[in-house]
């Protein structure tokens, strides 16, 4: 393979681990919000579900909403649909835990059964296909592009993909949300006081801060966020909706919190170790592998990750512990 070739093939590699990154980053970085709050977010995977969907239904329905107005448009309506949508299921799943005492852990799953059979059900109503929303026109969000690094194919595939024409404007909100979050969680007083509840609720509650606001708050961040991660899947890296096309997405994202150590750049390192496993099973894809051990690699990934995880955390506490034994 010439140099060309190469550098053209590691440029197509880096644009498609971006692309496969940018989903499990957002819904990630939201379950580090609500996670820090002391709210743990099981529910990343029905949420970007539902924005999924109802992005490309309200982007194909605007026409017929919006009469007259003009086609940019389109794709906007598309993208508050599906923000609302899982704004709203995440305060269903906020208000069964903070107002009904409901089991964190057993509501999130109930939210991601929810949001698969309600997908299903309303794209088949609406469709009469239960596989996908192909017979429905969807428009797509936009594509940025930064001019005059073409001539660097590793740069141009870093801000502009493989083939220069650009990467979808949510791959670079997902990466800036990294630092927003960051900021937001460790520089403003609002962050200071989301950790303050999850580190401690009772002496947050002692101290005056209002515990339950914030832990909706919290909640709501972590639904938008997952949001645009679902809306990148049905409006960017398609255009078009299939069912269960989050394809346990949100429950790597909620991995990469805490094997990224509950900090945005560990949250940010681990969710590129996901995307480069899911660029690997794409590329084994092609090989003629069987798919079964295809599909392995991103959850395989996850649970090396973790367990390596683990072991190191144990190993930092013994060291820890051996340290303050008297000599």
């Amino acid at each position: 393979m010439s140099g060309d070739a190469l550098g053209l093939f590691a440029a197509g590699l880096l644009a498609a681990w971006l692309r496969a990154t940018a989903p499990v980053l957002f819904a990630a970085l939201g379950g580090l919000v609500s996670e820090r709050a002391g709210v743990i977010n099981v529910g990343l995977e029905g949420l970007m579900l539902v924005a999924a969907f109802f992005g490309v239904l309200g982007s194909a329905f605007a026409p017929e909403w919006l009469p007259g107005v003009a086609a940019w448009i389109y794709p906007l309506v598309g993208a508050a649909s599906g923000l609302l949508a899982a704004l709203a299921l995440a305060m269903v799943l906020a208000v069964f835990h903070l107002e009904f005492g409901a089991d964190l852990i057993v509501a999130g799953i109930g939210i991601n059964l929810l949001a698969a059979g309600l997908t299903v059900f309303a794209m088949v109503t609406l469709t009469g296909d239960k596989g996908s929303t192909a017979g429905l026109t969807s428009h797509a969000l936009p594509t940025l592009h930064v001019p005059g690094i073409a001539r660097w194919p590793l740069l141009d595939a870093l801000f502009n993909g493989d083939g220069g024409r650009g990467h979808h404007v949510l791959i670079y909100l997902a990466f800036g949300a990294v630092g927003a979050v960051a900021w937001m969680l460790w520089r403003t007083r609002l962050g200071l006081r989301l950790r303050a509840v999850g580190e401690n609720p009772e002496a947050a509650r002692a101290a005056g801060l209002p515990v339950k606001r914030l832990q909706y708050l919290a909640l709501a961040f972590s639904g938008l966020l997952a949001g645009f991660g679902g809306l990148y899947l049905s409006m960017g890296y398609l255009t078009l909706f299939q069912a269960d096309m989050t394809a346990g997405r949100g429950f790597l994202a909620l991995a990469a919190v805490f094997l990224g150590a509950r900090r945005p750049l560990g949250t940010l390192g681990a969710a590129l170790l996901f995307g480069a496993a899911s660029v690997l099973a794409a590329q084994l894809g092609l090989l003629h592998i069987p798919t079964q051990l295809v599909y392995m690699i991103p959850p395989a990934a996850t649970v090396i990750a973790m367990v390596l995880f683990a072991q190191r955390r144990e190993r930092l506490r013994r060291r820890e512990g051996a340290a303050l034994q008297p000599r």
